[in-house]
């Protein structure tokens, strides 16, 4: 596992980055090139869904389209209305995820690991009332998550750092609950599961929702192997998530599979002017069964 990052390992600061918080030098060249990736990503897929109501998310969405809601193709307000469609999908995804916490009180504390711009964070504070600490290696990303925070006005309790995840800031059974949300695979899955078993409680909550591919389909697919190009990062089996689990006191507690919940969500996005050329790939690999889209949610014993 990597080391947490210590004060010797801070950079340099707001004059010289642009940005308001510390960013600690990368423990290894491929933490380094996502900084770079997440730290350059401005993609209007992921802007302007959070432009519909501040919420800016990096995950995808479940559910069945509301077509009614969309109206006609040809009216001129048809892709204001997709658009917002398309963050209805992903909000909802993010309230699944918050559903499967399990109890949650106000004086406890929530870990996103890989929280991105923090819309996640947002909601579980807006549900919970208590504090959510989310790290991210990207300056940019922790940057605008605390802004919207502070324009939100709950600065004091939803917060963004920058830092490993395999490595994060926080004491030994701090968390209550903690999560990944689509950022599992950018690092080793038993380094990570190690590092959610040190921070949460005993009988602290750990879910995540991500793409896996199939073992039974025998190996990662084309489809799968243009996923991991495009997004820079390496995709674990279902069996992968399963077996790290077990060896680091995180007992699943539900399975769930999302894959026919999240092909609404890809299959409308498609004919957004949003497309990043990655569709494709996502639809068919969740069509030929080679790749999945999970949710597993497991206790700290």
């Amino acid at each position: 596992m990597d080391s947490p990052v210590t004060s010797t390992q801070l950079s340099t600061v707001a004059a010289a980055t642009g940005t308001s918080v510390f960013i600690p030098s990368p423990a290894t060249p491929y933490q380094g090139d996502i900084a770079r990736y997440w730290d350059h990503e401005a993609r209007p897929v992921n802007l302007r869904l959070g432009d519909v109501d501040g919420l800016y998310h990096h995950h995808y969405g479940i559910g069945d389209v509301d077509h009614d809601s969309l109206g006609d193709t040809e009216d001129s307000t048809y892709e204001k209305k997709l658009i917002a469609e398309l963050h209805r999908l992903e909000s909802a995804q993010a309230e699944f995820l918050l559903d499967h916490l399990g109890p949650v009180e106000r004086g406890d504390t929530l870990v996103d690991a890989g929280c991105g711009r923090g819309g996640s964070m947002v909601m579980a504070h807006q549900r919970f009332g208590c504090a959510v600490e989310g790290v991210t290696l990207s300056a940019k990303q922790a940057d605008f998550a605390n802004q919207r925070a502070r324009e939100l006005g709950v600065e004091d309790h939803v917060r963004a750092r920058v830092c490993n995840m395999l490595g994060m800031p926080f004491e030994t059974g701090q968390a209550a609950a903690s999560w990944n949300n689509e950022s599992s695979m950018y690092v080793d899955l038993h380094d990570l599961f190690g590092e959610h078993s040190r921070v949460l409680a005993v009988g602290g909550r750990y879910v995540t929702i991500t793409g896996c591919w199939n073992p039974r389909y025998g190996q990662p697919s084309k489809w799968v192997s243009q996923i991991n190009a495009h997004f820079e990062c390496n995709i674990h089996s279902r069996r992968e998530y399963l077996r790290a689990m077990a060896d680091n006191r995180l007992v699943p507690q539900a399975v769930v599979d999302l894959t026919p919940a999240t092909l609404p969500y890809w299959e409308l996005r498609a004919t957004s002017s949003l497309v990043t050329g990655i569709e494709e790939a996502f639809i068919n690999s969740y069509k030929d069964g080679s790749f999945q889209y999970v949710l597993i949610a497991a206790d700290r014993v």
